[in-house]
């Protein structure tokens, strides 16, 4: 039997998304949370779990070194989503990707400074809303680029927004409502169709029955 891999996010979607895969029948061997490793065997011989980093899902995917992965839509988006498919929008993880500046200050006006880890998707949303920026790539501490004047905005995740008004800042457009994708390699889902479209449709089945 063709053996399939499954590659998935780390962190909080990791852990929503392991229920998920019990219901198709699938479980690590060995519990993820207390290893680490990246890759895992699984109850079933042909199936091999990785656990990447949410960045890296979307390229492994890509590239065929995995046939299918979760992972959130922010990711794709940012990614492009080349050589791939968006099956199903599993639900977890919620969260919305937005810009953000320091509370009560005016909007700059003329070309502005944008800090994130989403600069393709940061590019085309400043582009789409008519604004020139320069965009300064970070992989964390956000929130402080206003703060230090490095940036004049930053593009993050948002989820309860407790971190922006922490630091000083606040919300202001929303880009995207953010979830968790289950996504496939296109080759894959020709040559290893029989494998894996049970676990697409009882991933499937499972979300829609929690709805």
């Amino acid at each position: 039997m063709s053996q399939l891999t499954i590659a998935l996010t780390k962190g909080r979607i990791l852990i929503e998304t392991l229920p998920l895969l019990a219901a198709a029948g699938i479980e690590p061997a060995e519990d993820i949370s207390k290893s680490r490793k990246l890759a895992f065997d699984t109850n079933l011989p042909h199936v091999k779990l990785l656990v990447l980093r949410g960045s890296d899902v979307p390229t492994y995917v890509q590239f065929g070194a995995a046939d299918m992965g979760v992972s959130g839509k922010d990711m794709l988006l940012e990614h492009g989503g080349d050589g791939l498919y968006s099956l199903v929008d599993l639900g977890i993880a919620r969260c919305k990707l937005m810009t953000a500046a320091i509370k009560g200050q005016p909007e700059k006006v003329g070309r502005i400074k944008v800090a994130t880890k989403y600069v393709n998707v940061a590019r085309r949303f400043y582009a789409e809303q008519g604004r020139q920026a320069d965009f300064i790539k970070l992989y964390g501490a956000m929130e402080l680029a206003p703060i230090m004047g490095l940036a004049d905005e930053i593009v993050d995740i948002v989820d309860t927004g407790n971190t922006l008004r922490a630091n000083g800042l606040e919300s202001k457009i929303e880009i995207a409502d953010i979830s968790s994708r289950l996504i496939a390699n296109k080759a894959s889902m020709k040559m290893k169709h029989s494998l894996m479209q049970p676990i697409i449709d009882s991933i499937s089945s499972t979300v829609n029955a929690s709805v």
